[in-house]
């Protein structure tokens, strides 16, 4: 079967295939009549409507067995009635009108998509794996955590990874909408879909290919791309009141004037609906500009949400702190010296994907210390690992954990550690080595954040969190939050947005497993971070690709300019339809005057709503 008659590719094309017949055809019925051949001219008029009105009614009884009824069904009675009363070329130019703008409104939603198709695109296939003493090229599907591929130059990153190089420098803008390139040190994680821009690297696999951050944003830009906005639907809902009030006023003309043209021209001008055409133009408009900026919003309602959005509830953890510990302070045990304890956990801590790893990595980066490649590493997840850096066994992890792989009878020296603060212990060769001290360092750009909430209309800010009500407090004295909640289980932060939306539009931004319930409660749940498997990016309705919390009030802000365009351009289209149906009642518009002031009044309002994605 050849390539355009494939059934997606024949969907795809269908809009320009009937719009190209039903313009063929009307100019070549004008050809015809300039020949002063009148009835060919009349029965090529017929051809062109009458193929844009089997289309028509087939897709109206498709949403007939859907439970729909769509204001094309308008469309459809004037080419009809258009054909019945002789009025070939007023049901032709009908026909040319509603295709033309079936076919400009998918040109305008194809347009308004750009930005998230582009990463659809981008999935590797392949990837250079190390065996042996050689390369292997192996489809993705088959990198387990702990193997070793080669990323080179210009090629996309398959999977999430830790850079085993010095240094690699990154393109993340198909991510996160960084223009700039991002370099990226010796044990931080790569991205999977970051393009490499410097030298070829070596990347420790992390995570299976349908685990990692690219998946996890295709699988959401899948799904943001099927939905249906709420006042899409709601143009559905009331399409036979529409209907309703056509029939009304057409019938009207008619019965006062005895003239069944008129009845046409109100049909014609009422075709189609403005309201069907600019508002999920105008929503998925705001969805691609989001996009562009780092934020993906799920589906088209929750643009809608995000745009009504009065309160926001932050967890505290990920999203007022920073998630990336810092290494604080390193408490060696007799025998060991600091820089010794943190360059062997952290050798080690390369072959982790924890937060806490990065950090330690991240430390002995910047002190100079030189990281050897871990050995046999076995991780028990939550509790820790343990492993071989050169020629010294290492375990780390909780205290309880290390000890107990530890020779019988030793502890750690604890005095001066304060009770909330996070311990990584350490052990080497059966030996207890030391402490690493780590803190979860305030945002800077939480406090920008906050005020750019305000800003955007939010009368409410409230900080939720896990951790004792005196840390969350003292966390966020300077942000003046307006209320914060901590002591907090999963069950209590449900219970707190329950009570909030009590009295608004509730956002919940977090990043954790626990905050997944209360994401899917919100009106709007925010996740940090882009990896489709955390529970928190599924339950959520928008995922925050980039790092970044001051791309959240700009989404508001994006969400509520695409609402008002939206509306905008369905009222004023209404408004014009409505007036030039009366106009048509009394005897002022002929059906083809109509159809033609219809088609300009569609064109208007469509590009208006394209105005949503810009600025």
């Amino acid at each position: 079967m050849p390539d355009f008659l494939q059934p997606t590719r024949l969907r795809e094309s269908l809009p320009v295939l009937l719009a190209g017949l039903a313009l063929l055809c009307l100019v070549g019925g004008g050809i015809l009549v300039l020949a002063a051949r009148p009835d060919e001219a009349a029965l090529v008029w017929m051809l062109g409507a009458g193929a844009v009105l089997a289309v028509l009614v087939i897709d109206i009884l498709r949403a007939l067995m859907q439970g729909r009824m769509g204001v094309d069904a308008i469309a459809a009675l004037s080419i009809g009635v258009g054909l019945a009363l002789g009025e070939n070329l007023a049901a032709a130019i009908v026909a040319v009108m509603y295709a033309g703008g079936q076919l400009l409104e998918s040109f305008a939603e194809g347009r308004a998509k750009r930005d998230m198709s582009a990463l659809l695109g981008r999935v590797s296939r392949t990837a250079m794996l190390h065996r042996g003493t050689g390369l292997e090229s192996v489809p993705i599907e088959a990198l387990k955590p702990q193997d070793r591929i080669l990323v080179r130059k210009g090629e996309v990153v398959p999977v999430d990874g830790r850079l085993l190089a010095a240094t690699a420098v990154l393109d993340l803008s198909a991510l996160t909408g960084e223009s700039l390139p991002v370099p990226i040190q010796m044990g931080h994680e790569v991205p999977s879909g970051s393009t490499v821009l410097g030298d070829a690297f070596d990347l420790l696999v992390l995570r299976e290919s349908k685990e990692s951050t690219y998946a996890g944003i295709v699988r959401l830009v899948e799904q943001a791309q099927a939905s249906r906005a709420p006042m899409a639907r709601l143009a559905d809902r009331y399409a036979l009141v529409f209907l309703g009030i056509t029939l009304l006023l057409a019938g009207g003309a008619w019965w006062w004037s005895g003239e069944a043209t008129r009845a046409l021209a109100v049909l014609v001008v009422a075709t189609p609906c403005p309201l069907i055409l600019a508002v999920p133009v105008a929503v998925i408009a705001g969805m691609s500009r989001a996009a562009a900026h780092g934020v993906l919003v799920k589906t088209a309602g929750a643009l809608e949400a995000l745009a009504a959005v009065t309160t926001v509830v932050v967890d505290k953890t990920g999203t007022v702190t920073s998630a990336r510990p810092e290494v604080g302070d390193v408490r060696p045990e007799a025998g060991f010296t600091a820089d010794e304890v943190l360059a062997l956990a952290a050798s080690l801590d390369q072959a982790s994907g924890h937060v806490a790893a990065e950090a330690l990595v991240r430390a002995a980066t910047a002190r100079g210390l030189s990281l050897s490649l871990p050995q046999a590493v076995v991780e028990d997840a939550g509790r820790g690992l343990s492993g071989r850096v050169g020629d010294r066994s290492v375990v780390l992890g909780g205290s309880s954990y290390v000890l107990s792989m530890l020779t019988k009878g030793q502890d750690f020296a604890r005095a001066g550690v304060d009770s909330g603060t996070a311990v990584v212990a350490v052990g080497v060769d059966g030996r207890a080595a030391g402490l690493i001290l780590l803190s979860d360092p305030l945002r800077q750009d939480a406090g920008a954040a906050i005020a750019a909430f305000r800003a955007t209309g939010v009368r409410r800010i409230v900080m939720a969190s896990g951790d004792r009500t005196d840390v969350a407090e003292k966390a966020s004295a300077t942000l003046g939050l307006d209320a914060v909640a901590g002591d907090l289980t999963p069950e209590g932060k449900v219970e707190l947005i329950r009570r909030e939306r009590q009295d608004g539009v509730v956002m919940m931004v977090g990043d954790g497993v626990n905050d997944a319930p209360a994401l899917a409660l919100a009106d709007v749940g925010v996740a940090i971070g882009a990896r489709g498997s955390a529970a928190s990016s599924e339950a959520a309705d928008v995922v925050l690709l980039a790092d970044d919390l001051s791309r959240l009030p700009m989404a508001c802000r994006i969400a509520q300019r695409a609402r008002n365009i939206a509306r905008q351009s369905a009222v004023a289209g209404l408004v014009l339809s409505g007036g030039a149906m009366v106009f048509a009642a009394f005897g002022y518009l002929a059906p083809v005057q109509g159809a033609l002031l219809q088609e300009v009044i569609d064109v208007a309002v469509i590009l208006n709503a394209l105005r949503a994605l810009r600025g």
